[in-house]
């Protein structure tokens, strides 16, 4: 009996969840990129990860981001080559709550807004508190 799948953490779900080609002719083919996959490639080629960095953030192992990778960037390919719709959807993922310490990606706005400022409302006012520049420590009260 095989293993269960563990989750891959993922910052969000895509806003934009198919990409087709403009043309007359359409192929009725549809290739799905899971939002595990979508992960990847945007950690990797846009955010510039190592794969281990990858994996860190996806807490799942190298081998299976390197796996995972593989598999997204030959669907895309087959999707640009081929001219067939493009679709992000499904997986075995969870979506990050910007709450784990090993988060460092500024991709995720609920992990940004986390490490930018503490939010706290006192007396019906929103106070925000800015880490200064240089010294970690001190914080600017707005």
């Amino acid at each position: 009996m095989p293993r269960p799948r563990k989750c891959r953490k993922v910052c969000n779900i895509p806003e934009i969840q198919e990409f087709r080609p403009v043309r007359e002719k359409l192929y009725s083919s549809v290739i799905i990129l899971s939002v595990d996959e979508y992960e990847t490639i945007r950690l990797i080629d846009k955010e510039g990860f190592s794969q281990e960095e990858c994996s860190k953030f996806m807490q799942i192992a190298r081998t299976t981001v390197q796996t995972i990778y593989d598999s997204a960037r030959k669907k895309m390919a087959e999707a640009l080559v081929s001219g067939y719709t493009l679709k992000i959807e499904g997986g075995s993922f969870r979506v990050c709550d910007g709450k784990d310490e090993q988060c460092r990606c500024m991709g995720c706005p609920k992990h940004y807004r986390n490490q930018i400022g503490i939010q706290r409302e006192v007396d019906g006012k929103m106070r925000v508190a800015i880490p200064l520049e240089d010294n970690k420590t001190d914080v600017c009260s707005v």
